[in-house]
Formats: C-alpha cells, sequence, structure tokens
C-alpha cells in the first residue's frame, strides 16, 4: 500500500557541475532546479518537494552575498518545510556549508549541501545518487543543523574540505568524525544528533574584508604593510603547528603589530590540512602569540576559519567581541 510522504523538504538550486551543461566554451550551468528533481523521480517516495531557482552560478563565482540569501531564503521560509536541500558546485562548497553554520546556528531542521562531480544530464554521473541522498537525509527525523551529504558520506558544515578536483570522493570530514554514511539507500549514524532546544539563530550580517595569506619561506613583510588598508581582518597560515619567521622581534611581528594597533583582528592557523595548530610548542610560535595576543584556530578547517571570522566581524567592530564570537565553539568546529 502507498503511503504519501509528509514531510516537506524545500530545494534551493544554486548551479553548479551538478547542473550544467555543455556550452561551447566548457561546462556552465543550465539545468534548472526542477529539471534536476526531475532526474531522481524517486525522491518524490521521500517526501513533497518545492523547489527554487535562487541561481545558477559556477560555485567559482559564489560570493558571501549569496550566502546571505541562501540563509534568508531558509530563514523567510522556514517554518513551512522540514527541511532544505541545496544544490551547489563543488569548488567553494565547504565555503558555503560553513558560511551557512554560522548564519543559521542551532537549527533542529537540517540544511544539507550537495552536489556533483559530473553532471546530472550524464549516463555515468553521481549527481542522482547524492541527490536522493541528500533528501533521505534531510527527511530523516534525526537530522539537523548543516551538513554536506556527498558520495554516501554526512559531514559537519564546519569540518568539510573539497580534497579531490575529479574523484567521485571530493570531500572529507577534517579531524572529525562523519556524521553518518548511506550505503545502499541505508542511513548509517555514527554521531547521536544535539539536543537543540534554543534554535535557530539566524544571522543577516557578514564582513568579507577577510585576506586569507600562506606564508612561504622568505616572504616580506612590506606585502602585510601594503594591503592593511584594504582589509579588517587577517587569517595568516603559519607553518606546522605554528609560528613565525623571526618569532616576535622580525619584520613580520612589526607588520602584524601595526595590523593590531589599526584595530585589525589577526587570526593564526596552520597550512597543514590536520591536525591543527598549537603555538605553544615552539619558541617562533609561543613568543609571538603571548606578546600580540593573537587568536588561534587550533584544528579549524580554512573554510571555516574564514568565514567564521566574516561573520564575527559582521556582528562587532570590537576587537575583544570578535575574539570571543570566534574562540566560542559552533558546530564543532574548533576542537582543542
Amino acid at each position: 500500500m502507498y503511503v504519501k510522504p509528509d514531510k516537506r523538504i524545500l530545494m534551493l538550486a544554486t548551479g553548479g557541475t551538478i547542473a550544467s551543461m555543455e556550452s561551447g566554451s566548457g561546462l556552465a550551468p543550465a539545468i534548472t532546479s526542477q529539471e534536476l528533481l526531475d532526474h531522481v523521480p524517486q525522491i518524490a517516495e521521500l517526501c513533497h518537494v518545492e523547489t527554487v531557482q535562487l541561481f545558477n552560478l559556477d560555485s567559482t563565482c559564489i560570493l558571501p552575498a549569496h550566502w546571505l540569501e541562501l540563509a534568508n531564503t531558509i530563514k523567510a521560509r522556514y517554518d513551512e518545510f522540514d527541511g532544505f536541500v541545496i544544490t551547489h558546485g563543488t569548488d567553494t562548497m565547504a565555503y558555503t556549508a560553513a558560511a551557512l553554520s554560522y548564519l543559521v546556528q542551532r537549527s533542529p531542521k537540517p540544511i544539507v549541501i550537495t552536489g556533483a562531480q559530473k553532471s546530472i544530464a550524464l549516463m555515468d554521473t553521481d549527481a542522482r545518487r547524492n541527490l536522493y541522498d541528500s533528501f533521505l537525509y534531510a527527511t530523516d527525523e534525526q537530522s539537523q543543523q548543516v551538513s554536506i551529504v556527498f558520495d554516501g558520506k554526512v559531514i559537519h558544515g564546519t569540518r568539510a574540505r573539497k580534497e579531490r578536483t575529479k574523484s567521485y570522493n571530493a570531500f572529507s570530514s577534517v579531524d572529525y568524525p562523519e556524521i553518518a554514511v548511506i550505503r545502499d539507500g541505508r542511513l548509517i549514524r555514527y554521531l547521536s544528533p544535539e539536543n537543540i532546544a534554543d534554535g535557530p539563530v539566524f544571522y543577516d550580517r557578514l564582513d568579507e574584508r577577510v585576506l586569507l595569506l600562506t606564508l612561504i619561506p622568505g616572504m616580506q613583510a612590506h606585502a602585510l604593510n601594503k594591503l592593511v588598508e584594504d582589509y579588517q581582518g587577517l587569517i595568516l597560515q603559519s607553518f606546522g603547528v605554528g609560528g613565525l619567521p623571526g618569532s616576535d622581534t622580525g619584520e613580520l611581528a612589526q607588520a602584524l603589530e601595526s595590523w593590531l594597533s589599526q584595530g585589525k583582528t589577526i587570526v593564526m592557523m596552520t597550512q597543514v590540512p590536520y591536525e591543527g595548530s598549537d603555538m605553544t610548542v615552539y619558541q617562533v610560535g609561543q613568543r609571538v602569540k603571548k606578546k600580540y595576543e593573537l587568536i588561534e584556530t587550533y584544528s579549524m578547517t580554512m573554510e571555516a576559519a574564514v568565514t567564521k571570522l566574516m561573520w564575527a566581524m559582521g556582528q562587532s567592530r570590537e576587537q575583544e567581541e570578535v575574539r570571543r564570537l570566534f574562540c566560542r565553539s559552533v558546530q564543532t568546529d574548533i576542537i582543542r
């Protein structure tokens, strides 16, 4: 006997490879939200779906303004639906997942982001499975908050990183377990959901004046001096567990001091993908952190650090309040 699904899911389409067609000069998003859904008719057995085509962009072109539009759309229609599925390009998907984790905090309803490495219009594609799995996860009673569903894995929005450009297993959960896996249409949970009684909490401001700069051997301090007027926040990706050439007395430290004296925020992180930073280990890190009270990311991903700093600076112009907001754990983004 057929039982009509009672879950209501809103699908927000943004473009990406999953919706791309050959344009004559390379792939470009062209498939609409409803056409995406038509490729996977089995989704109708899981839930009732409404679709919205917010934009149709290569994810390389996704900007913080688009993150805000996604969050505002979810807020405006939050009470109408049991969950949300966002189709998105893979290149900046981890940034969008992290940004939404800060813009929509403590959501009892799932906000699922997915995409594909190949267009849904192709026979040989991961798109149909990823889309179906996303709705399967979004309709589960225990699903909540922001996550990426891709290649059978469910990853917290603050822990995801794209690590492969072509393979179907493009995303990994960095230094944190996957929430769940989906195998042969079966959802297997590894982590229990949080007890969320005070959500959701929506935010509608970001300050995108964030510079991410990766140290290389021999980098000169004048690069930082020339950029100080254009940015309000600096994330410096250092070597290993974290340090600064010249420690607290070198030219780079002097440049950081200039940034701080002008009311800027500085965050230090490692450029090593796994296991995080700890600036207290070596003298070159310990001295500079103690002298300048720099914010440290520890185990945060690059994508989470960038978007969290934009979010924190969007809420306050005061250095201490930005520090407080940044250092507060949101959806397991910081593990010390």
